[in-house]
């Protein structure tokens, strides 16, 4: 394999995305994300659980900031607006990383076990999202249905982001959340 390069996570991500849009999911190995990644198979599991998990690296960082965004709050701002707040954070580290960020969603979009999977992420989200907002005081079934609220308002400007390329994704979460407020007839502040 050569001598040790720097940045081997990302080397491993970039080189799965590539194949994936080049070969599809279900036709990229393993084997052929290691090798253009300069590693060894054994290396991609210290790194990654499956061929999977490489789309969905830094979910986990990427709930920790939400949550800790939300604890941050003002406390006078309502349950609605302190979730906006935590995703908003994840609009945020989303539009830096932009490109991969569409590549990403055109291989989710395309591939079934790809998609089962998002939906776990996003659930994930809103349990973080419903935790955060429990901790801050706010009743559970309010906060529950809250920040699923709040993560299908973020699925759809997501998606639009990817018809909207020209357009900022916080940008897009925040009309989204607009549209929703006016849709539930609150002022959502």
């Amino acid at each position: 394999m050569g001598r040790w390069k720097p940045d081997t996570s990302g080397r491993l991500e970039r080189a799965a995305i590539e194949l994936y849009l080049e070969n599809g999911f279900a036709q990229t190995t393993v084997q052929q994300i290691t090798e253009r990644a300069g590693v060894t198979t054994r290396t991609f599991f210290r790194h990654f659980v499956d061929k999977r998990d490489v789309l969905f690296t830094g979910h986990d960082e990427l709930r920790e900031r939400v949550a800790k965004t939300i604890a941050a709050a003002p406390p006078a701002w309502s349950a609605a607006r302190t979730a906006a707040s935590g995703l908003n954070i994840a609009a945020a580290a989303l539009q830096l990383r932009q490109d991969e960020a569409k590549d990403r969603r055109r291989l989710i979009t395309l591939t079934p076990e790809l998609r089962e999977r998002e939906l776990i992420m996003f659930a994930a989200v809103a349990d973080t999202i419903a935790e955060a907002l429990s901790a801050r005081g706010v009743e559970e079934r309010t906060a529950r249905v809250t920040a699923e609220a709040m993560v299908a308002a973020f699925r759809v400007a997501f998606e639009l982001w990817g018809d909207q390329p020209e357009r900022e994704l916080p940008q897009l979460v925040d009309e989204v959340l607009d549209s929703l407020r006016e849709t539930l007839g609150g002022p959502g502040n």
